[in-house]
């Protein structure tokens, strides 16, 4: 057996998980039967109390912690804060990550067969949203016979599947964390997805996604939609400590090759991002970003919107992201506040920008840690505060 780190929930395999029953979506279509692929990690208790749920961000998938192989070299996205003593420690939790609906890492996507057609669904799978992932998400709890999460987390896109939890799902979750997220898109935002898919549907490998016919992939327009949102993710401090503005080698070469370390970094993302996300995926994911707006039903009060929720709520946000900045958790923790809700919030001092989120900063640990000791305690598990 090879030896993994202490902390680490070592290998992990994934399970799927098939629905026969239809799923109605919110924009108007009903998928007639789905697969939910995910993985868990930890012992559910026998009173199934114990269960949290891992909701992941764009490009996420199940694999959040562990490895998949003893030759795996990097574990799950999340593996930071999964595992043994970590903040979501699998000694007390019983963790499920799922990887969403259109998703292309083993969910019913794009890429799946429409047993309509016998062809891939491409562009003709139906467009998801944010309360259609946390639907089926509730049907996956029901199949493991989880009646209630302990906590529902999630970063970025996944800290709007949380928030979208305590509105449609108030009963069946006891702690919400909300990382690193928004209670809606700004302009500049939605302009950032748009700029993305554009680069992907001018592709000419994209014909109107129908490429997996043409046997082809537009690895082009992927690599630019996932340069453009690489710049974002990061902070211009983190861009400048690790690259600045050093060269590959010690002279201009006055043309349009590679100069600066930060293009060739930029360009290494994009081409391993091309070769491993499904592109009608990735438009799925950033619409469902785009749409996601709980307070438009309610005359833009988000106060109003959160009224169903009843947990208590931690909301974490970082100095530098600019993505989904310090001002728009402030905006959800006022709203919440408004609504009598509790509610704890940290803005974090990091450099790291919205990645910030993945990394295990030492504040950012220990402000997670404590909320989840608060989160065992509430449900009389063993504190290892």
């Amino acid at each position: 057996m090879p030896e993994f780190p202490h902390d680490s929930v070592g290998i992990v395999t994934p399970e799927a998980a098939h629905f026969a029953d239809p799923l109605a979506l919110a924009c108007g279509r009903t998928l007639p039967a789905y697969d939910l692929v995910y993985e868990t990690y930890g012992t559910l208790n026998a009173e199934r109390s114990n269960a949290i749920l891992i909701c992941h961000a764009l490009s996420g998938h199940h694999h959040a912690a562990g490895y998949h192989a003893t030759d795996e070299r990097k574990p799950g996205w999340w593996d930071a804060h999964i595992g043994p003593g970590k903040s979501i420690d699998t000694d007390r939790f019983f963790v499920v990550s799922v990887n969403n609906l259109g998703g292309c890492h083993g969910s019913t996507g794009p890429t799946s067969v429409n047993p309509e057609t016998g062809r891939q669904w491409g562009p003709d799978f139906p467009i998801m949203t944010v309360l259609d992932w946390v639907h089926s998400q509730a049907r996956l709890a029901d199949r493991l016979g989880i009646e209630r999460f302990a906590a529902v987390i999630g970063g970025s896109l996944g800290g709007m599947q949380v928030l979208q939890w305590t509105l449609s799902y108030p009963e069946r979750i006891a702690h919400a964390v909300v990382i690193a997220a928004t209670p809606k898109l700004s302009a500049q935002n939605i302009a950032f997805n748009e700029v993305a898919r554009q680069a992907i549907r001018s592709d000419p490998d994209f014909h109107d996604g129908w490429y997996a016919d043409h046997d082809t992939v537009p690895r082009r327009g992927l690599k630019l939609a996932r340069m453009v949102g690489h710049i974002t993710y990061l902070s211009e401090d983190a861009m400048g400590t690790k690259f600045g503005r050093d060269l590959r080698s010690t002279d201009l070469n006055f043309g349009f090759d590679v100069e600066f370390q930060v293009e060739s970094y930029l360009r290494y993302q994009g081409d391993t991002f091309s070769n491993s996300f499904d592109a009608n995926t990735y438009l799925l994911m950033t619409k469902a970003l785009d749409y996601f707006d709980p307070a438009a039903a309610h005359d833009g009060e988000l106060a109003r919107a959160l009224a169903p929720a009843a947990c208590p709520f931690l909301v974490v946000s970082f100095t530098t992201d600019w993505r989904f900045p310090p001002s728009r958790s402030k905006e959800l923790v006022n709203a919440l506040i408004r609504a009598d809700k509790a509610v704890s919030y940290v803005n974090i001092d990091s450099p790291h920008g919205h990645d910030a989120f993945l990394m295990p900063e030492p504040r950012y640990q220990a402000v997670f840690a404590g909320f989840m000791n608060r989160v065992a305690r509430d449900l009389g598990l063993e504190d290892r505060s």
